[in-house]
């Protein structure tokens, strides 16, 4: 297993990053194309969890925001890879990374199936559940 990350839209590493994530939030949750490539692609860093040498299985990528905030974004794991730890593994290198680039604080919009996901890594709920792209939602954030 190894972890690559890039700013690059057009490095195989952000192109397997898409391919996840339109296989879990496009096909599986059925969130239009539209919604889940947006404007922020070229501002945020891209990760892709591999397992053997070519096979991608997870995403995340950082958006980063003022006042020393990141944000945790479009944090996906291919179906029939999850509860491998494959999740945690990239999340906890998404945070080791934003640490090292001296963010802060690390803030996400968690679904509300994924809240005990992200409470088991140090995540606290802050404020009112919310609706994006159709699906509940709540955000959380930890401090890094």
């Amino acid at each position: 297993m190894f972890i690559a990350h890039t700013k690059d839209t057009m490095s195989t590493i952000y192109l397997d990053a898409v391919k996840i994530r339109q296989q879990v939030f496009v096909n599986e949750q059925q969130v239009p194309y539209e919604l889940e490539v947006d404007a922020y692609e070229a501002y945020t860093i891209h990760f892709v969890l591999y397992q053997a040498l070519e096979t991608p299985v997870a995403t995340v990528r950082l958006l980063p925001l003022e006042d020393g905030k990141v944000k945790v974004q479009r944090m996906a794991v291919l179906k029939e890879f999850r509860s491998q730890g494959f999740g945690k593994a990239i999340m906890k290198e998404a945070e080791k990374f934003a640490a090292e680039q001296g963010f802060q604080q690390i803030v996400l919009g968690a679904q509300l199936t994924a809240i005990p996901f992200y409470e088991q890594l140090g995540y606290q709920i802050v404020g009112e559940e919310f609706l994006d792209a159709g699906i509940a939602h709540l955000m959380m954030e930890k401090p890094l």
